[in-house]
């Protein structure tokens, strides 16, 4: 088996979710590539649960429609996902809820209540499928070692592995390699930057990164707060970064439109801040544990005024904890807020990590100025970026959200006003040419006709531009847009559709302002792209 797809739902509170990280890290033993797409409904208790993992050599990180492997911890899985299965498909169920169903019936909550508890009919389940699929059980046992009252799941295991039937032999491919989500990643390229404070409110799908970095406070040097609110969370993170703190906040669209008006303090006051915005479907609510890529328009413009920012949007882990690292560097080397528009698909998926990738991690020392109490906080110079010094011992520094002169302090002057904005004017060609260093745009494969796409859907249109014979051009910056890479990789393009996950196509606009668009391929359901749906367009 080189590339399959398994998947395994329940009710909330069965632990389908616990049963896909188990399985993707089993298989993950035996070198397989694993990306793992999670679907959960905003519930506390109830609704319909399932993780999809896609399990391949070459590493794809797409979902398709179709399952190799529909393993059911309840009736409710079989009836919703029966359809799916593939021609080679195999049903691994709960036998003890399902009085008959094609394939494989296991027990598991009698397993799983004689010898430890009911709520480990999951750990049950995944015995079963790894014996069926061929993984020895030495293996199996090393992984369900490291859960939860581990003593009595590897009961509970080692009965469910005994009682079920081997179907296959899986091959041996390889070595581990770390399994991360994308929150993991972008926090992990944060703090190779120095991050050294985070802020945030907890708001799904960002979650998962406040709870992350407060595990690693102690081993990592780094502080972590949640203040009262979004309003509270950027205003104590732009208090940090003005005395001298690498600062990190993160949320959704809901709490960055919360935060709107300190974007633009950062903007006036060019103090560095990095902001993830981890997308989700709206608009208000919306649907909370789903996927969009409808923020784009919003991270490009939130604030009032003129004000310069990065907006960086990567597409996979490996790509999350690079452009979150040099968003951090590039904030503190321009003095200006670095957005990680990031999207749920990416925030909670679960990827094989490339190692690779934490070669391109730096710490970038931040222009410091020569400090004193002549100190110009806001000195106008031929590049408009100004020394950068802290207050306290090192000098008086003068800041606030109103317009300033070089020394920091408040004026309504016109011809201040105006110099001081042109002096921060002044960076965007330079953080233009930086943006054009960078390989801010990547093209898969080639040909005369083009995909171009961005954040999460770039894994899909990758998988079904390499099947259909079309270039896939991914853009991972759009302030400042990379404008002479991206009509590079335009070079023999007669035919350009453009893919991702909103209504009106917010990234096609942008992308018009610099070549024709034939085509736009949307999807806003909250779901990911299958790659199949997106060969049915191009065909």
């Amino acid at each position: 088996m080189e590339d399959f797809q398994i998947l395994i739902g329940g009710a909330a509170g069965q632990g389908s979710k616990s049963a896909g990280r188990l399985i993707a890290r089993v298989l993950n033993r035996y070198g397989y590539k694993i990306y793992v797409y999670e679907d959960y409904p905003s519930l506390i208790r109830g609704g319909h649960n399932f993780s999809l993992i896609r399990v391949s050599k070459d590493n794809k990180r797409s979902i398709k429609r179709q399952v190799d492997f529909l393993l059911a911890l309840n009736k409710d899985t079989l009836e919703r996902h029966r359809d799916k299965l593939s021609g080679r498909g195999c049903i691994i169920y709960n036998a003890d809820e399902v009085d008959e169903a094609e394939g494989i019936g296991a027990p598991i909550e009698t397993i799983a209540t004689e010898v430890g508890k009911k709520i480990m009919q999951n750990t049950a389940l995944c015995a079963y499928f790894c014996k069926a699929v061929g993984i020895s059980e030495g293996v199996m046992k090393e992984v369900v070692e490291t859960l939860p009252a581990p003593d009595k799941n590897l009961k509970v295991a080692e009965k469910a592995y005994q009682k079920a039937e081997k179907e296959n032999d899986l091959e041996d491919i390889g070595d581990p390699v770390p399994l991360v989500t994308g929150n993991e990643a972008l926090s992990l390229g944060a703090l190779e930057a120095g991050l050294e404070n985070y802020f945030a409110y907890p708001m799904t799908p960002s979650t998962s990164i406040l709870h992350f970095l407060a595990g690693l406070e102690t081993e990592c040097d780094v502080q972590v707060m949640q203040p009262e609110n979004e309003v509270g969370v950027i205003n104590t993170a732009l208090g940090a970064a003005y005395a001298g703190r690498r600062s990190m906040v993160g949320t959704s669209g809901g709490g960055f439109a919360l935060m709107a008006e300190g974007v633009s303090l950062a903007g006036i006051s060019e103090t560095p801040i990095v902001i993830i915005e981890s997308q989700r479907a709206g608009p208000a609510s919306g649907v909370p544990t789903y996927n969009a890529q409808s923020d784009l328009n919003f991270a490009l413009n939130a604030g009032h005024g003129d004000f310069l920012r990065f907006v960086f949007t990567p597409g996979d882990a490996e790509e999350a904890f690079y452009l979150t690292n040099l968003a951090m560097n590039l904030s503190w080397k321009y003095q200006v807020p670095a957005i990680v528009l990031i999207d749920k698909d990416i925030s909670e998926s679960t990827f094989s990590f490339d190692q690779s990738v934490l070669e391109k991690g730096e710490y970038w020392e931040e222009s410091r100025g020569e400090c004193g109490k002549h100190y110009d906080r806001y000195e106008d110079n031929e590049f408009g970026i100004s020394p950068l010094c802290y207050p306290g011992k090192e000098a008086t520094v003068r800041n606030n959200s109103y317009e300033h002169n070089e020394y920091g302090t408040t004026t309504e002057d016109p011809d201040e006003v105006v110099k001081m904005q042109d002096k921060r004017m002044k960076k965007k060609p330079l953080m233009e040419e930086e943006i054009e260093r960078l390989e801010m745009v990547k093209v898969f494969g080639e040909g005369k006709k083009a995909l171009v796409t961005w954040g999460s859907s770039k894994m899909a249109a990758k998988e079904a531009g390499k099947k259909a014979g079309w270039k896939v051009i991914q853009i991972m910056s759009f302030a400042p847009f990379p404008e002479k890479r991206f009509k590079n990789a335009l070079e023999g393009v007669e035919e350009l559709v453009v893919v991702e996950e909103n209504r009106l196509g917010q990234a096609a606009e942008i992308i018009k302002r610099y070549t024709e668009v034939d085509r736009k391929v949307l999807k806003y359901d909250g779901r990911p792209f299958y790659e199949e749906e997106i060969l049915n367009e191009l065909n």
